[in-house]
């Protein structure tokens, strides 16, 4: 036989039938499917963006014909996904990382000088293992097992987010784009005020589907991966406003980028993103929804769509007296923060309520505090008012949404202490004086 079409053969079949063997002797649950799923996606990403890049320093080439994608053998970066997104999680559940780290580079090191002629190494080779290693294999085997052990979880989060952007804006367009014949290098012969300008459409849907992703780790303590969902219905954030705000970033972000490359197929990728979001896709959802949250998923659906956004938010305190309203206590004594307090009654609010810090019934206050009541943590200071930007109406929620992201927030709260608005002791009001003016 060949010897490349061996190698090839060896370098796919080899990992693919051990991951099956050892699979049926292990049998993973369905939290360690869920990791091994993610790592084999990050992996795939990952390791084709490492093998291009190899490719164009030299540390490695590759010298194949057919079943290639960007000039690299497909059964070699498959078998590669399997052995670093599959085995690791399966056959060392519990060594530590940095062994099992150790381990695959021994494995590498053995057999990588071994895949001549298929792959010729070049002189930088082992830098390009230890890019591998550390960007590659590391993370997606944190990313498996705080999966499969339900820990981390705003890493996790962040990591889920890295993957699904990158399948979005990169890997699925540049299929598409090998497939039909199109290229990503006109977008260098462009303006670059057209390059911004794309960049600035595409960021609308990139914050709905960012402060969504937010919503259901911070509210729902969950992820969107299906197999590590939310473990409370969420409700807030733009789900006050839009049943599906991760599909509709999703269907957005691939049309939109499919007429700035002028390429119809993505833009129709998007489309068949719809399509399936709205079919197969939500029914399952429902179903799955509908059977762990009943009837307050049903009160939630009857009032909000999955493609057209309310204007105002819906808020369950709308439709249900036992059900409090969300809180922002803002001082009445601080200049500043009064003028806070009178621009939100101005402005009106659903399912909010603006009360004077004075009054807070526990503690003294240096922040704004936004209390959600409903069990869920509170947010303070310019997290605070972002978060009653989302009680006005939708074009004030998505400045609060952008706001509100993580690393934004932060920043936005470092200009507003640097600028006089840093915390300040807010002194409650007295008890009796406060029954007295109830009672009045």
């Amino acid at each position: 036989m060949d010897q490349t079409l061996l190698i090839r053969a060896g370098a796919l079949y080899i990992p693919v039938v051990l991951a099956v063997a050892v699979s049926v002797w292990r049998k993973p649950r369905r939290p360690a499917v869920a990791g091994i799923l993610l790592a084999s996606l990050w992996n795939a990403e990952t390791l084709l963006t490492l093998n291009v890049v190899a490719v164009h320093l030299g540390w490695w080439n590759f010298h194949a014909s057919g079943g290639t994608f960007l000039r690299i053998p497909l059964d070699l970066l498959l078998g590669w996904v399997v052995l670093w997104g599959v085995l690791p999680i399966l056959v060392f559940p519990k060594l530590r990382i940095g062994m099992v780290a150790l381990l695959f580079l021994a494995l590498d090191l053995l057999c990588m000088p071994r895949l001549e002629p298929v792959v010729t190494l070049g002189r930088g080779w082992l830098w390009g293992e230890a890019v591998g290693l550390l960007f590659c294999l590391v993370p997606s085997l944190a990313l498996a097992r705080w999966t499969r052990d339900a820990t981390h979880l705003y890493a996790r989060v962040g990591l889920q987010v890295v993957i699904f952007s990158g399948l979005i804006v990169g890997l699925l367009p540049s299929v598409i784009l090998s497939l039909t014949g199109g290229t990503w290098t006109h977008l260098l012969t462009r303006p670059t005020w057209k390059n911004g300008l794309f960049l600035q459409l595409l960021a609308v849907p990139a914050v709905l589907g960012l402060s969504a992703v937010y919503e259901f780790a911070r509210r729902g303590q969950g992820t969107p991966l299906p197999y590590d969902p939310p473990v409370k219905l969420v409700t807030s954030g733009p789900y006050a406003y839009l049943a599906n705000p991760m599909q509709i970033s999703a269907t957005l972000m691939l049309a939109g980028l499919g007429a700035f490359l002028g390429s119809l197929w993505v833009t129709l990728a998007g489309v068949m993103a719809h399509i399936y979001s709205a079919g197969l896709a939500a029914w399952d959802e429902s179903e799955d929804v509908s059977q762990r949250f009943g009837a307050n998923w049903q009160q939630y659906r009857a009032n909000v769509r999955n493609w057209a956004p309310r204007w105002r938010p819906w808020h369950r305190s709308s439709d249900d007296a036992l059900i409090s309203p969300a809180r922002l206590y803002v001082a009445e004594t601080c200049g500043p923060c009064s003028e806070v307090k009178q621009w939100f009654e101005m402005h009106g609010s659903t399912g909010l309520e603006v009360i004077a810090a004075e009054r807070h019934p526990s503690v003294d206050l240096t922040r704004v505090i936004y209390d959600p009541c409903d069990g869920s943590s509170s947010d303070y200071g310019v997290a605070a008012i972002a978060r009653g930007l989302g009680h006005i109406h939708l074009g004030w929620a998505f400045i609060g949404w952008f706001v509100g992201l993580p690393g934004v927030i932060h920043l936005a709260q470092l200009l507003a202490d640097a600028s006089g608005a840093g915390p300040r002791v807010i002194a409650r009001a007295n008890l009796i004086t406060i029954q007295k003016e109830q009672h009045e």
